[in-house]
């Protein structure tokens, strides 16, 4: 990469503010962070001009080589070309997610298609592509060794995928498309923000309040301080407002109001009106499929994956689903007799499971979730996830108060081996916000490779949407808890690599395997030996053997509900992507309500997602792949079996073999040839079935 001192020296003011953009010079900030004190909005649209500018160069110089192409000078000089545009874009769709604004989303829309285009000419450069396919067709006579071959492989592929043996004809239409649908995934995130963060239950009678915890009250009083309408309460669609409110409101009218709120986000006919976004973005999808010669896009999608097939995907759904929706079935009747004691003649809704679940626990177990709240306050969790990591895998986390955040409560920490090496940075951004996303993720400012010799070390984040107790002791469900574990087991795959090149490091694995460091690790979180560890109240004091008892004797109660939304919203994500460009969705709700009706769903269980705010497909990074979590379901339930069998869940051959099979491997390798590396064998649904009660 070249720097902008040296390309711009002493030339026009427009080359000395590019020169002295925080996005382009060189950072000063400890291990290369980003410096986002001096960043603002304005600093974007040029730095990215800058950094596409020199991308170009960048590969004009491989083209212009007039040595034979070989394995070096032109599949390793591409994939470490553009080292400046990822650093400017992991920053920039860091900030969207997390700390963004009007101007920052005004932005998107004009980088996106930008991007998409620049991408686009690299793609298509017919002169390059000559240069990669060289090197594929003479792969034999290079001597590559495994993560060599895997580069190759992935840096070919992507040039075909991307449209490089087309026509050029077909190339620009291909263009037009691809721009289109970063046009569209951008307004699609937009809207999905907006509907979320506009909406506001607000109860200003007391008796409206009833049988809600008084933490939660506390929350909704002072988030209705904030936005000036103190003495009342506001409650909102971020999931620590929403979900609590609809398990603990005996107000049966305010939980179907909150919930058809949720439920219909970009469903309300208004300027953030989703459906006809919905529409274009499934047949342009299936455009850009068949211009590449695939018959969906879900099977241009899944040719990458570990399920190769649509059929192979749905085979996995539906397998899951005969289990699944006649165990919900069978829950509906029993919260539906608690219904009617309540309201006679009633029939059980959507809005009615989390409150009747809830009874029905207390009644069935004498186990109430509150119970353990005072026993998961954020600090000690994020701390006992950081002890697990520790016991596990060697790593400590030492908080940095010198590297500069972006928001208030973000925080920083160095992540150091068991020989005191750095690792590598993570931040951690534990608050909901007005300027941020809703859901839970991890992402990366920086992956790690090797370059010139040296190890480049990665740059973690991982977000959270918890709301901050005013009381300044922010406590956690115990299913909030395993979601920063989920969270933390992507960031250990990040920070553990070991790989030389970009492009084959770190999370770079395909969708339907990326979710397994994630799930397996939330297996600890529920683990007695584990809480023991962090879960303190107040006083400090452990959590009882007989909450734990009572926790443990809940076991699978109502995991029909999680396991069938989840896979109706994998099942909809997949019958959005095997429509040709030829069909025609007259109707999103519709569409939606026949996908739902063919695998049987019942409408007390909606899907975990629906289509107008399925930002997880919506916006590209999982279309045709919200069934990685199902698959990884599986893949998690059979790889923790391997510390069961060992007899320690911390068990130090099985854990190194984790770390050296799967975490630190990138995609050096075929995602199963890894796993059976680690397992002895291929996964089976039957581990799923067991561990939620569903199968002996």
């Amino acid at each position: 990469m070249l720097s902008a001192a040296l390309v711009f020296g002493s030339c026009s003011k427009q080359d000395k503010d590019i020169a002295n953009n925080p996005l382009v010079k060189e950072c000063k900030t400890p291990f290369g962070t980003t410096p986002f004190e001096e960043i603002k909005p304005t600093d974007y649209l040029p730095a990215f001009k800058y950094a596409m500018k020199i991308h170009k160069e960048e590969v004009k110089a491989i083209i212009d080589n007039k040595d034979t192409p070989t394995f070096q000078n032109t599949i390793v000089a591409f994939d470490f070309s553009g080292e400046l545009l990822y650093k400017i874009t992991g920053v920039f769709f860091n900030m969207t997610a997390a700390n963004t604004n009007d101007e920052m989303q005004k932005l998107e829309v004009e980088i996106a298609p930008m991007l998409a285009k620049h991408t686009d000419e690299i793609n298509m450069n017919a002169k390059l592509f000559e240069r990669v396919k060289k090197v594929w067709d003479n792969k034999d006579k290079e001597n590559l060794n495994q993560e060599e071959k895997m580069l190759l492989e992935k840096i070919y592929k992507r040039f075909v995928r991307s449209g490089a043996l087309l026509s050029k004809d077909k190339q620009e239409e291909l263009k037009k498309v691809n721009g289109e649908i970063k046009t569209y995934e951008s307004k699609f995130s937009a809207n999905t923000l907006k509907e979320t963060k506009s909406y506001e239950l607000v109860i200003d009678k007391k008796e409206d309040l009833k049988g809600l915890p008084q933490w939660l009250v506390d929350q909704a009083a002072s988030t209705a301080k904030e936005k000036g309408k103190a003495g009342k309460w506001i409650f909102t669609l971020d999931s620590p407002s929403v979900f609590p409110f609809l398990q603990f409101s005996e107000k049966r009218e305010l939980r179907e109001k909150i919930f058809k709120a949720k439920n219909n986000r970009g469903n309300n006919g208004n300027e953030s009106d989703n459906k006809e976004v919905i529409k274009k973005l499934a047949l342009l999808r299936a455009k850009k499929a068949e211009l590449l010669g695939y018959k969906t896009y879900a099977d241009y999608v899944l040719e990458e994956r570990m399920q190769k097939t649509p059929k192979q995907v749905y085979t996995l759904l539906e397998g899951l689903l005969k289990y699944s929706i006649p165990a919900a079935k069978k829950d509906v009747a029993e919260l539906q007799k608690l219904l009617v004691k309540d309201y006679p003649g009633a029939t059980l809704e959507a809005w009615d499971w989390s409150y009747y679940a809830d009874k029905l626990k207390k009644q069935k177990f004498n186990f109430d979730e509150e119970e353990t709240r005072p026993y998961f306050e954020i600090n000690n969790v994020r701390q006992g996830c950081f002890d697990v990591i520790t016991k596990l895998y060697g790593l400590t986390f030492t908080e940095r108060k010198d590297i500069p955040v972006y928001a208030k409560d973000v925080q920083v920490f160095e992540c150091k081996n068991g020989k005191n090496e750095h690792v590598g940075i993570l931040y951690w951004d534990p608050y909901t916000r007005a300027s941020k996303v809703g859901g839970a993720w991890c992402n990366s400012f920086r992956e790690q490779y090797v370059k010139d010799g040296k190890k480049v070390t990665p740059i973690i984040t991982v977000c959270f949407n918890y709301a901050k107790s005013p009381s300044g002791r922010t406590t956690l469900t115990a299913e909030e808890a395993s979601t920063i574990f989920h969270e933390m087991g992507h960031a250990i795959h990040g920070l553990l690599s070991n790989c030389t090149y970009i492009s084959t490091s770190g999370t770079s694995v395909p969708r339907d395997f990326v979710e397994l460091p994630s799930q397996i690790f939330e297996h600890w979180c529920s683990r007695p030996e584990v809480l023991k560890m962090f879960a303190k109240n107040e006083k400090g004091e452990v959590i009882p053997d007989a909450l734990l008892k009572k926790i443990n004797s809940v076991g699978t109660f109502d995991v029909a509900y999680g396991m069938t939304e989840r896979y109706a919203a994998a099942y909809l994500d997949m019958e959005y992507h095997v429509l040709s460009s030829k069909d025609k969705i007259n109707d999103v709700v519709a569409f939606e309500k026949k996908t739902m009706d063919k695998i049987g769903l019942i409408s007390q269980v909606p899907p975990r997602y629906r289509s107008t705010y399925f930002s997880h497909v919506f916006t590209g990074e999982y279309a045709v792949g919200y069934y990685s979590y199902v698959w990884s379901e599986v893949l998690d339930a059979d790889a923790f079996n391997a510390f069961l069998e060992a007899g320690d869940i911390f068990d130090k051959t099985t854990a190194d073999k984790f770390k050296n099979e799967i975490l630190s491997r990138g995609s050096t390798d075929e995602a199963m040839n890894m796993y059976v590396r680690f397992r002895g064998k291929q996964p089976s649904i039957d581990a799923v079935l067991k561990n939620n009660g569903m199968k002996k």
